[in-house]
């Protein structure tokens, strides 16, 4: 039947009055929200409406194998120092790594130790006395691809540091990254937070090494540029890492003695190890590297103990925040290369946004038309529902927190059309009713229940294939998805409950007998 219960007159009542109340700060100006409570905001603009930066990355992936080269050297190292096997050299190339023993009949020992401790490489012997490392490409693929997952993951973690509102980042191709940052007209402090692997790991200086000449290196020691204000300086560093920045879970900008400084935290096993570290090298150096760079080497005067301490460089206040930033963040394991970098200005959104609404305009506009000629008072009681379905929808896409691109305006237009063919499938249903000699009310609940099935089926594939758009898609095409999707919902709400509200209140309004469409 086509009765409402007071019940249901109310929750409809209810969920238009709750679109009508969230959908109300999109048409609000800007300068009038700035004291409204976070919860009531408007929908967010796109890149393409609200104007921002474009940025492509692509993940230097050969640096990754650089870093399982150098990993395999030392675990060759360790492996054949642990079975007590003297080696002339080890060296890597392009693409593997070459050991050669003294002795010609350690070789197939040597060959086992190290292939028992490179779980997953392909080790050969070569000659009498030389070895061949090589990594296996499945190896290879599964540690790229974990690096690519990570950097998009330490990106999303920067860019939320960074406090920029509702950017879009997503993985395109194999080794790419694609950054939106809607309202951001200038990108050139991202590129520096973005562009830095900031890989942080604490070494100690060798001790009592003058020189810092590359030639008269010590065994195990490395030759290290300074960065900061140790800029121009070289320093003599152990290779091993004594703690890994990996370790740390915090770190903030602060001040000590009227100076900007970085506070750090480890972990429970970080901080057990940092104390370690400390305890027994006391009056020896600790160098803090940031990217193959020393930016600061203090002499450690007692144990640092309670997994915490404090980074002193000559900072800035900026320079101190961002470097906290980027610990809090994580160290890429790989540097970002920029393919790609646009600027969108807000005046190109203001406009995209004005010919998206007069494009919207116009199409509702003729819908209207049409609905009002074709259907009379039925036709303004689906203009109506057509109303409540677009704030609904915004109302939604608020609440959400949404965002509304070029590309989603498109999805809200179509939508529109959808709703309004649902209406019509109602109408023309009465219509054959009315003319089959049923009575009003009859025809019109006839009209209702016969077109649903209908109705639902046609929505119900749109609803897939938007929601496979969704999935398949990346930018544009999931903002139309969504916009599309959510629509449909929300026009099956106005056509179906809405509509049959109204027309249900206009039978009760008087003793109606004829149909009026």
């Amino acid at each position: 039947m086509l009765h409402f219960s007071n019940t249901k007159v109310i929750m409809i009542c209810a969920v238009v009055l709750a679109s009508i109340f969230f959908a109300l700060p999109n048409m609000i100006p800007s300068s009038m929200r700035q004291n409204f409570p976070t919860w009531w905001k408007p929908m967010n603009l796109g890149l393409d409406l609200r104007g921002g930066s474009y940025l492509l990355m692509e993940v230097d992936t050969s640096a990754i194998v650089k870093e399982q080269l150098a990993d395999l050297e030392e675990t060759s190292r360790s492996a054949l120092r642990e079975a007590k096997i003297a080696y002339r050299t080890i060296r890597s190339t392009e693409d593997s790594v070459y050991v050669t023993v003294n002795d010609a009949k350690d070789r197939d020992a040597a060959r086992a130790s190290i292939a028992t401790a490179a779980v997953g490489m392909e080790v050969d012997s070569e000659g009498d006395d030389r070895i061949h490392i090589v990594v296996a490409d499945r190896v290879k693929r599964e540690r790229q691809n974990a690096a690519i997952n990570q950097s998009l993951e330490i990106v999303r973690r920067r860019i939320d540091e960074f406090g920029t509102t509702e950017p879009s980042i997503q993985r395109q191709g194999t080794d790419r990254i694609m950054v939106e940052l809607p309202g951001v007209g200038d990108p050139t402090r991202v590129k520096t937070l973005l562009g830095q692997t900031a890989k942080m790991n604490f070494y100690l200086l060798e001790p009592n090494q003058a020189s810092s000449d590359p030639r008269d290196l010590p065994p195990g020691t490395m030759l290290v540029p300074g960065g900061g204000e140790l800029t121009g300086q070289n320093f003599v560093v152990r290779r091993k890492v004594e703690v890994s920045g990996e370790r740390l879970v915090d770190s903030q900008p602060s001040f000590q003695e009227g100076s900007p400084v970085v506070s750090f935290r480890f972990d429970t096993a970080g901080g057990r190890r940092f104390g370690q570290v400390t305890s027994a090298n006391v009056g020896q150096r600790l160098a803090i590297l940031l990217d193959n760079k020393v930016i600061s080497a203090p002499v450690l005067e007692g144990p640092i103990v309670g997994g915490s301490g404090i980074i002193r460089g000559g900072f800035t206040t900026q320079t101190a925040n961002d470097l906290a930033l980027l610990l809090r963040a994580g160290a890429l394991p790989a540097p970002l290369l920029f393919l790609e970098e646009r600027t969108i200005g807000p005046g190109l959104g203001a406009d995209s946004i004005a010919k998206g609404a007069t494009a919207a305009f116009v199409g509702g506009g003729l819908v209207v038309v049409f609905m009002i000629i074709a259907y009379h008072t039925f036709g303004l009681f689906a203009v109506f529902g057509q109303i409540f379905h677009m704030l609904t929808l915004f109302a939604f896409l608020s609440i959400v927190g949404g965002t509304l691109t070029l590309p989603g305006i498109a999805g809200v237009v179509l939508s529109l059309g959808i709703a309004v063919d649902a209406n019509v499938l109602i109408y023309e249903r009465m219509r054959e009713e009315y003319a089959a000699g049923k009575t009003l009310i009859n025809a019109l609940t006839q009209g209702f229940q016969n077109a649903f099935a209908t109705i639902f089926d046609s929505n119900l594939t749109t609803f897939l294939a938007a929601a496979i758009l969704y999935f398949l898609g990346t930018g544009p095409v999931r903002g139309f998805a969504v916009t599309l999707a959510v629509g449909i919902a929300t026009s099956m709400f106005s056509a179906v409950m809405i509509t049959r509200m109204q027309v249900w209140m206009w039978y009760r309004a008087g003793k109606r007998t004829t149909l009026p469409v």
